[in-house]
């Protein structure tokens, strides 16, 4: 007899579906590639070979998860509860779930629940499928054969399989709630956002709404006849991500400090709308936050943003857009300190940090920053970057600092410094980020516009003449023309 398991994923409160789910899963014949069953073994190092082992064996043979219950008699498939409390189990004074998080990889993604069947305790985990890479446990990628946990290296040719499908996959293609009703798939997704950000006419019935979410991928239709809302449409228009739990770690966090460091925390906020629905609340509460400075011009008195309103919400949007989803457990993040602001988000860059200027655009998320762009949030043409530096130039702030970390990127603002409080490395990234503005717009940086982009008098040009120096010597730039007069000389950036 052949049974055809659907794939769920569950938040947490919904038990009736997760009970389903159970006695489904047992009337399986035996274990499968994507399926483990225990009774009360909960060795810890086990688990974590078995969440490598399910999570590739999944992504292997096209099965959104996999899962591990326990309460369950291995042999005659029947529940008879189980002893195993993931919540209080420890490995020295660590919790089971941050032990197996710290040696699995980034991409692991897993959710443990507890369940009542049958007046009897079962524990379920539900593991997602390997995405951009293969799951690894303790730097070891292991594989289902049968219903055996081998090691992926011993079977070369399932590991090359594996790795084309992992990545054929997409992170927003990926369903964030399955087997929903059409009414349900609009209770949860605010729809009406979608059409007004894409400047659709509202349909008027709601076979006309599914039709535009369906093309867009924000919603499948299934085998079975019910729909599926993806991961892309979750993130980008979810009425409260939480809803969510698979991406509800990608919720934009807001903090605010006092003071220079982080010691003092005035307010934290999580965004719990959708990326596109949400933006622009986003953006206003940070600014909200933001210092302003009043200007005494003739008889009036203006108010001014200490922080270009542009530059702040091309740097929020790129955070979104550019994160990669693949890594489990964290998301983009906004840090407000009284000299800064830091905005953080996981995943490093695909282009080289130098090169951002004048480089083509490249993201990991292709559909979501194709949404994005559509919904008008962030930049079509690659200009985002160019418009982040130049209003910062305007205002005569030091260039946005990249720094970048084994999973993350931070990009700072900075408030205003005075050009002689610069560190020797914010003037250099300044001088080389003003030389490649120039050179985008077919100009070139000479003494003269440096000294404007700092707000340098003609006086003191000779510190500028030292500062480009020091970046010729650092070989950021370089002359347009080595034999023009000192006087007369311009120069360029070094990929010029």
């Amino acid at each position: 007899m052949i049974f055809k398991i659907k794939n769920y994923i569950f938040g947490g409160e919904n038990l009736k579906n997760l009970d389903y789910l159970v006695k489904e899963l047992i009337k399986l014949p035996k274990e499968t590639e994507w399926l483990e069953i225990k009774h009360n073994n909960s060795d810890p190092d086990m688990i974590g070979e078995y969440i490598s082992a399910l999570s590739n064996s999944a992504a292997y043979h096209g099965k959104n998860n996999a899962y591990v219950i326990w309460g369950i008699d291995d042999a005659t498939h029947q529940i008879v509860g189980t002893s195993f409390d993931y919540q209080n189990k420890k490995i020295g004074n660590e919790e089971l779930e941050n032990w197996l998080r710290n040696l699995l990889s980034d991409n692991a993604n897993f959710s443990f629940y507890d369940v009542c069947i049958d007046e009897k305790h079962v524990v379920v985990l539900i593991i997602l499928k390997a995405i951009y890479k293969v799951v690894t446990f303790k730097n070891v990628a292991y594989i289902r054969v049968g219903s055996y946990k081998k090691q992926l290296k011993k079977y070369p040719a399932i590991e090359v399989q594996l790795w084309g499908k992992i990545n054929r996959a997409k992170f927003e293609e990926l369903l964030a709630k399955h087997d929903l009703q059409k009414a349900e798939v609009l209770a949860l997704l605010d729809y009406s956002s979608y059409f007004d950000l894409l400047k659709i006419n509202l349909p008027t019935d709601s076979d006309g709404i599914v039709h535009y979410l369906l093309e867009d991928k924000i919603i499948v239709k299934q085998d079975n006849g019910f729909y599926g809302i993806t991961n892309l449409g979750a993130i980008m228009f979810a009425k409260k991500i939480s809803d969510f739990p698979n991406i509800a770690r990608k919720a934009l966090r807001v903090i605010q400090y006092k003071g220079f460091s982080k010691v003092d925390t005035i307010r934290e906020n999580v965004f719990n709308r959708g990326y596109a629905n949400g933006f622009e609340e986003m953006v206003q509460y940070i600014e909200g936050l933001l210092p302003t400075r009043e200007v005494i011009e003739g008889p009036l008195r203006k108010v001014y943003n200490v922080y270009p309103p542009i530059s702040l919400r091309e740097l929020v949007a790129n955070a979104l857009v550019h994160q990669d989803l693949s890594i489990s457990g964290t998301g983009p993040t906004v840090e407000i300190f009284d000299n800064r602001i830091e905005i953080t988000n996981p995943g490093v860059p695909l282009v080289d940090i130098k090169r951002f200027i004048d480089n083509p655009p490249k993201s990991r998320n292709e559909l979501l920053a194709s949404l994005m762009r559509r919904a008008h949030i962030c930049e079509e043409r690659g200009s985002g970057w160019d418009k982040v530096t130049l209003n910062c130039e305007i205002l005569q702030l030091p260039a946005p600092r990249i720094d970048l970390y084994d999973e993350n990127i931070k990009v700072t603002l900075y408030a205003h410094i005075d050009f002689g409080k610069l560190t020797q490395e914010e003037k250099l990234w300044s001088c080389y980020m003003h030389a490649c503005l120039k050179q985008v717009s077919c100009e070139q940086m000479t003494n003269a516009s440096l000294r404007d982009r700092f707000g340098v008098e003609e006086r003191n040009k000779s510190g500028i003449s030292r500062l480009i120096g020091l970046a010729l010597s650092e070989k950021l730039i370089k002359p347009l023309d080595p034999k023009t007069a000192p006087r007369y000389m311009s120069y360029i950036p070094f990929w010029a």
